[in-house]
């Protein structure tokens, strides 16, 4: 054989290892990622056995007014707002943490609305709630319904795209598995977000099933003995909050009432609460 030909070969094995070495670090950081905290580390005081709720948060009020919608179920219809559900709920928390509404102040045009949802989503959510005096403040409307509903087109332009929200190295968590302990410590740290007044924003999954592999935001629990219900907003469904219930004795969680999902087993893991996670 040629030098050359050798030559060229051995560089293209050389790029396959690289390229699977590449790979092999990426599923060694987010198993890391994923491990890391609640498994090495006793859980957060406030232990999932209490009634906990963000108390800054109505359902009815804070949420948005429109859905991301599900592609499967709007086959062929064109401008689609789907796959969009990172965007909001990340969305929902950044107008909670960072933005007050003050229905008598005069309203806005396209314009001026557009650069105060983009001032909104620009801020990350892993921050610290803002005091009142400091928050964006968006004239004209009461709350995030009563605003979404009225300028639901320069909302949805103002969060932003979804593609970085898709390609988010942790959310490649839905293809590993998670021990009881590991999820019996997200539960724990749920209960005591909530207690400190902050939402929890959940990634939630029951692969290798293609049906769920999402994100929620939980805002209340309720104790029920050997089970915890955390009552969920699901950006799939602006109409009523969904349940996503702890099993204590089984150490996992269950799809009790979340949108176009069959009940069943699912694995949860906390969303944006760091720079990295």
């Amino acid at each position: 054989m040629a030098y050359g030909a050798i030559y060229r070969k051995a560089l293209n094995l050389s790029s396959r290892v690289k390229a699977r070495l590449a790979v092999l670090l990426g599923v060694t950081l987010v198993t890391a990622a994923c491990a890391s905290g609640p498994l090495w580390s006793p859980p957060p005081e406030g232990a999932a056995d209490a009634w906990a709720a963000a108390p800054e948060f109505a359902f009815a009020s804070d949420t948005f007014a429109f859905a991301n919608l599900i592609r499967a179920r709007h086959h062929g219809e064109a401008n689609l707002y789907a796959n969009y559900c990172f965007v909001l709920a990340r969305g929902l928390r950044q107008f909670s943490q960072f933005a007050r509404f003050d229905p008598a102040l005069p309203s806005l045009d396209h314009d001026g609305y557009m650069a105060l949802v983009q001032q909104v989503a620009a801020l990350s959510v892993w921050r610290p709630a803002l005091p009142a005096d400091e928050r964006i403040v968006i004239p004209g409307y009461a709350n995030l319904r009563e605003f979404s509903r009225a300028e639901e087109a320069t909302v949805k332009e103002g969060l932003g795209a979804r593609f970085w929200t898709l390609v988010h190295w942790t959310n490649w968590r839905v293809t590993f598995w998670a021990t009881r302990d590991h999820q019996a410590n997200v539960a724990h740290e749920i209960v005591s977000e909530l207690r400190a007044g902050r939402l929890v924003q959940l990634l939630v999954t029951n692969w290798p099933k293609p049906e769920l592999n999402h994100t929620v935001v939980a805002f209340e629990s309720r104790d029920r003995g050997a089970f915890v219900d955390f009552v969920v907003w699901d950006p799939n469904d602006p109409d009523a909050p969904g349940i996503v219930t702890f099993e204590r004795d089984a150490g996992r969680f269950w799809a009790t009432r979340v949108y176009d999902t069959e009940p069943g087993a699912i694995r949860v893991f906390r969303m944006y609460y760091s720079r990295f996670l």
